[in-house]
């Protein structure tokens, strides 16, 4: 299932979300900027490569509105494009002279009147081109950045003929990542040929709707309503064959199945990515509670520990997640409390359940009797954990999620959701506030795709958490958690949710007996030779992403923390950690391929010693 270097994952996606990497070494040359990897890449994860189609749209933008030596980042709105501005001369001023940054509104509107097509806002960022890492890092960040499906969208009513530039301008070709995050500046380079660019609209549609039929494109509201009653548990009738139906006004809803009944659909808000409703939802906090530091529980998905690190007065880091780590915590709530009496000591708590990559929970009974002891709100990031499986609302003020996983599996739409929970203390302050701030900035057609996708996501679950059970069983009888003293022992630890802080992890299980433990996992080894030869040899889609319905692996700490290996590594992630997404294929092939990578693995052993 493997697929070549640089091309997109799925295969022939036009907006796929992932790029495969399909070997260790080919990792390791995407973090460092290796031309042969680079050259390679049509595709990638869309808040770290920039789609072919924002590449070409953002080239027509510094054509038309750009002077010499400048380049943009595109956003939806102008609200976004101030924040981006804002950041960019905010962390500029703190290093030397702020960076000058221009806005520009560019409304788009077909040719043709009759085309049925509406017109599109664009609001452009520009700046000069060394100032790109600071634009990248509000991309990165925030994942407010136009959408891929948006970009088309402009691009279709644009004229074909590029507009000449009145003086020349820095070139923009397609952007590579030459490091980790951001580039010192961006690394121009000619694309690989995209296949997918050579099929005609019909073939491309055709392709992407092989998953099952969309809502016609003028449905986008109505798709929106029917994600946000799925995300809410309040549709009484829910399956594939119901999909007609879960967003019209008449739709029959019922009491919420998310551990608290009172929630409903409007206490739901849909964002453009993941990463969107994090900063939204830390956004929110600063606006409705009095200023003070964040804390960020466990070792989070990298961007969460960066929005909180530079936005606002900054964060703790308790970054192991244990228990012991709420004796932590406690302290520092003691000196903040003594040293501010005239405010909560802390703004908010986020953390992940279970946390990505080492799959840990944190206590949150305990962490809500804290945060009601102390007046400080509880943000949960559930995408790994999923509310099929838990229920971490009632322990929440506000709850988070990275719809382009599980919710879709297809791994050709990005999404985000935020939960409110009616029941907390804030919630008034909170609705009120968001109710005047909140942009639907999740472009229409990338929620058509999104709903279509989320049809059928209990069924998928169900078979993703059984198959990673299977997977993560087999392998854990053949770690050192089994044979301690064994020297022929290639595998040292498993983190999945089973196996790492069950008690937490069932504490919020919901009482469905299917429920079960996600579908990711993660393994370190013996040797850094093994792990290169386990991920090497599984036959499996490899790249960035997760939750998809296929399997996809990635070394993570050699694509997350390259150029910080040896810090993650205090908090746990080594470098040999492999990080598992299992998707839907069939038990036994999974069994087999898995056997093969660890034979192929523990053969290091034995060569060593040769």
């Amino acid at each position: 299932m493997a697929s070549t270097l640089g091309s997109a994952v799925p295969p022939f996606t036009p907006h796929a979300i992932s790029v495969s990497l399909p070997t260790w070494k080919d990792t390791v040359g995407y973090e460092t900027g290796e031309k042969r990897v680079v050259d390679a890449m049509v595709s990638g994860y869309p808040r770290f490569f920039l789609h072919l189609a924002i590449q070409k749209l953002a080239r027509v933008c510094e054509l038309k509105f750009g002077t010499p030596g400048e380049l943009c980042m595109l956003f939806p709105t102008r609200k976004i494009a101030e924040a981006c501005r804002n950041f960019m001369v905010d962390r500029s001023s703190q290093s030397g002279k702020p960076v000058p940054v221009r806005l520009v509104q560019y409304v788009i509107c077909p040719e043709d009147s009759s085309s049925g097509k509406s017109c599109a806002e664009l609001h452009i960022v520009l700046f000069p081109g060394d100032a790109f890492p600071l634009a990248k890092q509000f991309w990165q960040h925030t994942g407010l950045g136009v959408s891929s499906r948006l970009a088309e969208r402009c691009l279709s009513m644009l004229p074909s003929e590029e507009p000449k530039p009145s003086s020349p301008t820095s070139p923009r070709l397609p952007l590579k990542a030459s490091n980790r995050h951001y580039s010192a500046k961006p690394s121009w380079s000619s694309p690989a040929v995209n296949p997918v660019e050579d099929l005609d609209k019909d073939h491309s549609t055709y392709l992407e709707e092989r998953y099952g039929r969309n809502l016609p494109q003028g449905a986008a509201a109505g798709a929106k309503r029917a994600m946000r009653r799925r995300i809410a548990g309040v549709l009484v009738h829910d399956t594939p064959n119901d999909w007609c139906q879960a967003g019209k006004h008449d739709t029959e809803v019922g009491p919420s199945t998310r551990g608290i009944k009172e929630v409903s659909e409007d206490d739901v808000y849909l964002f453009p990515t993941g990463m969107a409703a994090i900063w939204n939802a830390h956004q929110l906090v600063l606006g409705v509670r009095p200023l003070a530091k964040s804390v960020c529980f466990g070792f989070p998905y990298t961007d969460t520990l960066k929005i909180l690190e530079k936005w606002g007065p900054g964060c703790f880091f308790l970054g192991n997640g244990i228990d012991q780590e709420i004796d932590e915590l406690e302290r520092i709530l003691e000196q903040e409390s003594a040293e501010h009496p005239d405010r909560p000591p802390i703004l908010a708590l986020f953390t992940e359940f279970p946390s990505n990559p080492l799959l840990r929970c944190a206590d949150l009974p305990r962490l809500r009797a804290l945060a009601d002891q102390y007046d400080f709100l509880i943000v949960v990031d559930e995408t790994l954990g999923n509310f099929v499986n838990v229920e971490v609302l009632p322990y929440s003020d506000v709850v988070v999620s990275s719809l382009s996983k599980v919710f879709s599996g297809d791994a050709n739409a990005m999404g985000g959701s935020l939960v409110l929970n009616p029941k907390g203390r804030h919630y008034s302050a909170l609705k009120e506030h968001i109710t005047k701030t909140f942009e639907d900035t999740f472009f229409d057609e990338d929620a058509i795709y999104m709903e279509r996708n989320s049809r059928d996501f209990r069924r998928r679950i169900r078979v993703i958490d059984q198959n990673t059970e299977a997977v993560c069983d087999f392998l854990r009888s053949r770690s050192l958690a089994f044979s301690p003293s064994s020297t022929d022992v290639v595998i040292k630890e498993i983190f999945y949710p089973k196996y790492t802080t069950p008690e937490h992890y069932n504490r919020c299980k919901v009482s469905d007996p299917e429920a079960g433990y996600g579908g990711l996992f993660s393994l370190t080894f013996v040797t850094q030779e093994a792990a290169r030869a386990f991920f090497d040899t599984l036959s499996c889609y490899k790249g960035p992403s997760l939750g998809t319905n296929f399997t996809l692996a990635c070394p993570y700490a050699i694509l997350a923390h390259y150029v910080e290996l040896d810090w993650a590594a205090k908090y746990g992630i080594e470098e040999s950690l492999v990080r598992v997404s299992i998707g839907m294929e069939g038990r036994q092939a999974l069994l087999e391929d898995f056997d093969k990578a660890l034979k192929a693995a523990e053969a290091t052993l034995s060569n060593s010693d040769a």
